[in-house]
């Protein structure tokens, strides 16, 4: 495995509330130092789509990183979501976050208004001028629209800037992956559960992992088990992980499932925010049982 630049376990955190739906930044670095100190993260992904990004404000978006920074101290490194359509927007966010103490940005590419590759890569490569920090590219076509999956002739084209040194993949696009990590210097990391082992066993660097949430220390027993050679071992835990992961994302948003599985347990999170709609009782069930046994035999 390459040294990932952003660290190695990632959790795509969620974004704890109150019960009357407000920005809980008490829980929130309850559950940072939770997830740290206890859970095998060496690194936190705040304000991304797990994050309930698309209906938090940009206050709260600073707001959240502060806590988390003074949650973690040097602990963890910790990414802050920036993206955006509008670019003029992101390169504001961008500085917000690395005035608030993000050590890195995640850069989602500009969704809607289906902009070309060489837009999309007009936007990025401003977005990384406007900071010091290291960014990592968020390629998610399936969220972003049809045409906006980062080619790998763009890939190229990013990697030369001394700032943009990762990519969170969820393209689901393996060939594409192997060629950018044989062809760039470009950090991989899996964004999809499902693909962290298949993406590590080609070169990736770590993850960026909703199930992180609830079973960092499994999820980083697949790394583990990875850098040390040990490729049965991985398989078996990265297979045991597997029902949950189709429990946290078979059945709606990751972060419905995540915060239906704190409540049960007593851990911040709170309701989410609409359009999505609270987990019900089935699902909750469904959810607790899958964490039981991915826990039990991970």
């Amino acid at each position: 495995m390459r040294s990932g630049p952003l660290g190695r376990c990632a959790a795509a955190m969620i974004t704890p509330f109150t019960e009357d739906g407000a920005l809980d930044p008490a829980g929130a670095e309850r559950l940072a130092a939770h997830l740290v100190r206890r859970g095998g993260c060496d690194a936190l992904v705040v304000n991304g789509t797990t994050g309930e990004s698309p209906t938090t404000s940009d206050a709260e978006k600073t707001q959240l990183i502060r806590a988390v920074r003074g949650a973690v101290g040097a602990d963890a490194l910790l990414v802050a979501g920036v993206g955006t359509a509008d670019t003029r927007h992101t390169v504001e966010r961008a500085r917000s976050a690395q005035q608030a103490g993000a050590d890195g940005l995640l850069v989602v590419t500009p969704y809607y208004s289906r902009p070309t590759q060489e837009a999309i890569a007009r936007h990025l490569l401003t977005v990384a001028d406007a900071t010091e920090l290291p960014v990592m590219l968020y390629d998610i076509p399936a969220r972003t629209g049809e045409g906006t999956a980062l080619t790998l002739d763009t890939l190229r084209r990013l990697a030369e800037h001394p700032r943009i040194v990762a990519v969170k993949d969820c393209s689901f696009d393996l060939l594409k992956a192997g060629r950018a990590l044989a062809e760039t210097d470009l950090a991989y990391y899996a964004g999809s559960d499902e693909l962290n082992l298949p993406l590590l066993s080609i070169g990736a660097s770590g993850v960026v992992s909703t199930a992180a949430n609830v079973v960092g220390p499994q999820v980083r027993a697949v790394l583990d088990a990875c850098a040390a050679g040990e490729l049965e071992t991985a398989g078996r835990r990265h297979r045991a992980l597997l029902p949950l992961v189709a429990a946290l994302t078979g059945h709606g948003p990751g972060t419905v499932a995540v915060k239906a599985l704190f409540r049960a347990a007593g851990l911040p999170g709170g309701p989410v925010r609409p359009p999505l709609l609270p987990a019900d009782p089935e699902l909750t069930t469904l959810l607790a049982g899958a964490l039981r046994t991915a826990v039990a035999e991970g």
